[in-house]
């Protein structure tokens, strides 16, 4: 538990700091703009994206402070340094999607964005299955959802240009 909670705080603020740092840009997404876009018909209702973020982000906070803790314990603090390496550029890059996609308007970048998310998601759950092979199941959610948001940007993107 000694490593844990230093975990956990640090994890949450990254976290946290990220959502705010999306909410931010998509303000937009109540914009004439948004809402002139063509959607394909398996976009979940507007309602669902928070709710989903909002786990999501409790997950990879909770998933990365276990992860972290559990490398740092077992005295690999390299590995511990890589994930969490890994874990910020990852959320640099939850991030952006929102300033690319929602502010800018850049559709084609924010499908590229979206792609780069659901790799770097899938990097973090292989390094922590090297931890916690229960932490790294529980993330497995995060590149999944990203994988669709990959594949439903760019049809936003098709769709729109």
């Amino acid at each position: 538990m000694g490593n844990l909670l230093p975990a956990l705080v640090g994890t949450a603020t990254a976290v946290v700091a990220t959502a705010a740092a999306g909410a931010a840009a998509s303000s937009d997404v109540r914009s004439a703009w948004y809402a002139s876009l063509d959607k394909p018909s398996y976009q979940p209702p507007g309602e669902v994206f928070p709710v989903a973020w909002s786990a999501l982000y409790i997950d990879i906070a909770v998933t990365s402070s276990l992860t972290l803790a559990s490398l740092r314990r077992e005295g690999r603090a390299e590995e511990a340094s890589r994930f969490a390496g890994a874990l910020a550029v990852n959320l640099v890059t939850n991030a952006a999607w929102s300033w690319v996609f929602f502010r800018w308007h850049r559709l084609a970048t924010a499908a590229g964005v979206a792609a780069l998310l659901a790799v770097s998601s899938a990097d973090l759950v292989r390094r922590a299955r090297r931890a916690s092979p229960a932490a790294a199941a529980a993330l497995a959610v995060y590149p999944a959802w990203c994988g669709f948001a990959t594949v439903l940007s760019t049809a936003i993107w098709r769709r729109n240009r």
